[in-house]
């Protein structure tokens, strides 16, 4: 039995495979053990260090405000840097030279230089340029930063879906008298989304992590940020982290969950219902048969 990317596998091949999986989780198993182990005679598992995480304080405190700042700061970023991404994505792909060439600079441009030195250059500005209180020039730093340089990743990822779309899907729209933005804005990114999905998710989790970012350099409160503290007080560092850690892999779960979700359903709502209609029902809509008169899709005026 084969499908169309590799062969199924054979009876070695799959005595293979499972001597393989047995070896790996037995590897796994000992690389926790030797963690645990290593924790365990360092004194970082005794109770007294993660009692802390069992009260409201730490939560409400140090933990729940870094998050929901965190979070803020990620939500904005995308918000803006979404519809920014797709504008310099759709202008790169421009007939007219002076609107692709500055949106290709501008893309190029902040798409190499590091996101943390964007932050901090941004916080630099509005310390030297703004009015902006000290209280808010963190997040609006951070923010700025991500904006910057995931907006012209963004754009990337807006250009190479449009372009992995089948070239006859614009060829058939220019056939029946679309011009070019009516062809973008109506067959082209609607079919894009789709396929752009996955990675405008993955970038949606790159731009939640790099906010600790913000934290380190910067004073951002956000999670990494109010761990520090929250470690300060408790003197548990080590348990702090995997705390931290632990939140940072439920929300990007949760994010790219979603993701699945919402790509399945796309898919699912553009799939033709593949009824077949009966000769009476064709009798009564022509507009149903491709190439017959009528108002209805198929049909010709």
């Amino acid at each position: 039995m084969t499908s169309v990317l590799y062969d199924a596998p054979g009876p070695r091949a799959r005595r293979r495979n499972l001597l393989l999986s047995i070896l790996f989780f037995v590897l796994l198993a000992l690389a926790l053990w030797w963690v645990w182990q290593t924790m365990d005679e360092k004194n970082q598992l005794e109770w007294a260090l993660w009692e802390p995480f069992t009260t409201s304080q730490a939560w409400t405190t140090y933990l729940l405000p870094g998050l929901a700042d965190t979070l803020k700061a990620a939500a904005l970023s995308m918000i803006i840097a979404l519809p920014l991404g797709a504008v310099f994505g759709i202008a790169r792909m421009s007939d007219h030279r002076w609107v692709r060439v500055p949106a290709g600079a501008v893309v190029e441009f902040f798409r190499a230089i590091p996101v943390l030195l964007l932050m901090l250059f941004a916080n630099e500005f509005y310390v030297r340029s703004t009015g902006v209180s000290s209280d808010d020039r963190p997040m609006y730093a951070v923010i700025t930063g991500l904006v910057l340089y995931n907006a012209s990743v963004l754009a990337e990822i807006v250009r190479a879906g449009i372009l992995a779309l089948p070239k006859g899907q614009t060829e058939a729209a220019y056939a029946i008298g679309l011009r070019k933005g009516q062809t973008m804005t109506s067959i082209l990114l609607p079919q894009a989304v789709t396929a752009m999905l996955p990675a405008i998710v993955s970038q949606l989790v790159v731009i939640v992590k790099d906010t600790a970012l913000g934290g380190v350099m910067i004073g951002f409160t956000e999670l990494l940020n109010t761990r520090s503290t929250l470690a300060a007080n408790y003197a548990n560092v080590i348990p702090s982290f995997i705390v931290v850690a632990i939140i940072f892999i439920v929300v990007n779960f949760i994010l790219t969950s979603f993701a699945s979700w919402l790509e399945g359903r796309l898919r699912r709502s553009k799939r033709s219902t593949g009824a077949v209609l009966a000769p009476d029902e064709v009798e009564d809509n022509p507009a149903a048969v491709p190439g017959t008169y009528g108002t209805g899709a198929g049909g010709t005026v």
